[in-house]
């Protein structure tokens, strides 16, 4: 996205200059170079995570409900490994070894306790990532038997509408929502939509590396915090434009 705008910028430079409007085809370029030195420096991405990831910094006190805990996993990618298998992409650890974690807390706790991981296949690689997900789930030590797969959904909006159906069937008393955290605050946004309120627990903390040198790291994080935003505005806009699915009422156990 932050590459999208420079080339967006230098365009309009260029068709500036062509049609001979110096003044703005200078004032197009420096805002390209600007764009391009406060993200990959690392002010502007440090800005936007921070706004993003504050609230999710402290992890919350585990306090497991009476009836059935759910707790809930949104996926992000995978990487087809060669010879066909999915797996995991390397980001996405961090969401998973949460997951397990609160999972084994709940059970330590004597509580009941269901695990949701929730995805499909976007990027076509043959394995729904809800599958992959599960696969490393059950290699840390969660049952079958408490894994529930969620196949279909291939955006932050459809884990949320079709997470409600399986945890409105579960009749769950508790739900905690694990992803990044800079995705918690649209993943709760969408799932409040949906009835569902969770308890936030980050899986992962993004920190942006500030310096006077720009670098490919700023800009990926600027990238990624610029999708969060998107993603945000979308919602309101959609809400006001009435496109959304109507809001659901709050989900009871």
């Amino acid at each position: 996205m932050t590459f999208d705008l420079l080339v967006i910028l230098l365009a309009l430079a260029g068709i500036a200059l062509w049609r001979r409007r110096r003044g703005w085809a200078g004032g197009f370029a420096g805002a390209a170079l600007l764009l391009f030195l406060v993200a990959a420096c690392g002010p502007l991405p440090a800005w936007l995570l921070e706004r993003l990831q504050a609230p999710y910094a402290a992890l919350p006190a585990s306090s497991w409900g009476p009836g059935n805990n759910a707790i809930v996993l949104l996926t992000g990618d995978a990487v087809a490994i060669p010879h066909g298998q999915v797996e995991p992409s390397f980001w996405v650890y961090g969401r998973i070894a949460r997951a397990a974690m609160l999972y084994r807390e709940c059970r330590q706790a004597g509580a009941s306790c269901k695990l949701l991981v929730s995805g499909g296949d976007p990027a076509r690689l043959g394995t729904p990532l809800a599958v992959s997900y599960g696969d490393a789930l059950r290699r840390l030590g969660v049952p079958d038997a408490d894994l529930i797969l969620e196949s279909r959904s291939n955006t932050t909006w459809q884990n949320a509408q079709f997470a409600r159906p399986l945890l409105e069937a579960l009749g769950v008393s508790r739900v905690w929502l694990v992803s990044s955290a800079f995705h918690l605050r649209r993943g709760e946004l969408y799932f409040r939509h949906f009835g569902i309120a969770a308890t936030a627990v980050r899986g992962d903390y993004l920190k942006a590396d500030p310096g006077l040198w720009p670098g490919w790291w700023n800009l990926g994080l600027t990238d990624v915090a610029l999708h969060e935003y998107v993603g945000l505005a979308r919602y309101r806009v959609y809400n006001a434009l009435g496109w959304n699915a109507p809001p659901q009422p709050p989900l009871r156990p």
